[in-house]
């Protein structure tokens, strides 16, 4: 018979695998304590949840969420980042902490329900932030409104540089 602590640890990680929009997992073997610091400063920062929980534990609520797929994950020691709003941001600090720390490895993750290799965790982590394509969105937007203002102005500026010749051209005529 389970225990209570137990019982309500699995239903915590529960409901951060549900409720989390990117997760990512990753072996922190190695890491001294000054760089397992700075790894969870820079998550912190990015607004994603750091937790290293129990491997088993973590299994029997992955099961019972639907994710049977990530078990195979929980493997040696795992360190698990949640990432509710942005669901790249615990891939995009993880991988370039990993990038600068060799000792950090990637495992894999869960985006939106579906399961991630390593690769897939990688590839994630080279997308532009939400607010960078949101950026190139508008920019894009943008381009069709200002080439028109550039046209229209171009005429306008023709126009003036017409009547400025014409008005040189009557000023040599009449002196």
């Amino acid at each position: 018979m389970p225990r209570p602590e137990k019982v309500a640890v699995v239903e915590e990680i529960k409901e951060k695998l549900s409720k989390a929009q990117g997760v990512i997992l990753a072996d922190y073997r190695g890491l001294t304590v000054l760089q397992a610091t700075e790894l969870r400063r820079k998550l912190r920062e990015a607004g994603v949840e750091y937790k290293v929980l129990k491997n088993t534990l973590t299994a029997i609520a992955a099961k019972e969420v639907g994710f049977e797929d990530l078990v195979p994950l929980l493997i040696g020691p795992t360190a698990i980042a949640f990432g509710y709003d942005d669901p790249v941001a615990p891939a995009k600090v993880l991988s370039e902490f990993a990038r600068t720390t060799p000792v950090l490895e990637l495992k894999g993750g869960l985006l939106e329900g579906k399961v991630l290799d390593v690769d897939a965790v990688k590839a994630l982590a080279d997308l532009p932030s939400r607010e960078e394509l949101l950026s190139q969105v508008l920019r894009g937007m943008q381009a069709p409104i200002a080439g028109l203002a550039n046209v229209l102005q171009g005429t306008i500026r023709n126009f003036v540089y017409a009547l400025e010749a014409v008005r040189k051209q009557k000023e040599e005529a009449g002196a």
